[in-house]
């Protein structure tokens, strides 16, 4: 008996785990990131499945959960900058900036041999998606990606404020797609010889 009541304190004090990024950055992640990130990502991905580790959402993304259109105070070019910084900080870079991701072949590699790792780890799991659904993972990964999309809409509504206003950046968007490969042509071609 005595044997089974020494790893409760542990399991107790394990069931809070917050998780942020191995890296130490302040940026959020969905569990898949986190998954594809790191070895230990990879390896704790049951630990995820079960709701031991937990995704850290940062406050600014639940005040934008609560109110992505909530006016900024005081509403002048300062205050928007000072609004869209922290957003900046947690969810990484927007589509009108540079990103420090290259994604070559080495990096999508790493990132799917992780994936198959994390995928082998979980499969330890038997029945993972009931497991997730009753332990609340399923329920928090869920509230990750709303609060990720909350804070996209709330930092897109910033900048649209900060150009009606005629700010300059971070608080305006750049208009130009940075490092984004050109949008093909939408025109209708046969994909056959016509004469």
């Amino acid at each position: 008996m005595r044997k089974i009541i020494y790893p409760l304190p542990l399991l107790f004090l394990l069931s809070a785990c917050l998780t942020g990024r191995a890296d130490g950055s302040p940026q959020v992640q969905t569990t898949s990131e986190a998954k594809r990130e790191s070895i230990q990502g990879a390896v704790a991905a049951p630990l995820r499945d079960v709701n031991v580790l937990r995704t850290k959402i940062p406050p600014i993304l639940l005040d934008a959960m609560a109110d992505p259109y909530q006016r900024p105070k005081p509403a002048t070019c300062a205050g928007i900058t000072a609004a869209i910084l922290p957003l900046d900080e947690a969810l990484g870079t927007d589509l009108d900036q540079a990103s420090g991701e290259d994604g070559d072949m080495m990096e999508r590699g790493r990132g799917a041999a992780l994936g198959a790792v994390a995928s082998l780890a979980s499969g330890v799991i038997p029945f993972r998606g009931w497991v997730r659904q009753l332990t609340g993972a399923e329920r928090h990964d869920s509230l990750v990606t709303d609060a990720i999309t909350a804070g996209a809409v709330r930092r897109a509504y910033m900048k649209g404020l900060g150009e009606a206003k005629g700010c300059h950046p971070p608080a305006i968007p750049s208009h130009v797609l940075t490092g984004a490969k050109p949008v093909p042509s939408q025109d209708m071609k046969p994909r056959y010889p016509v004469r």
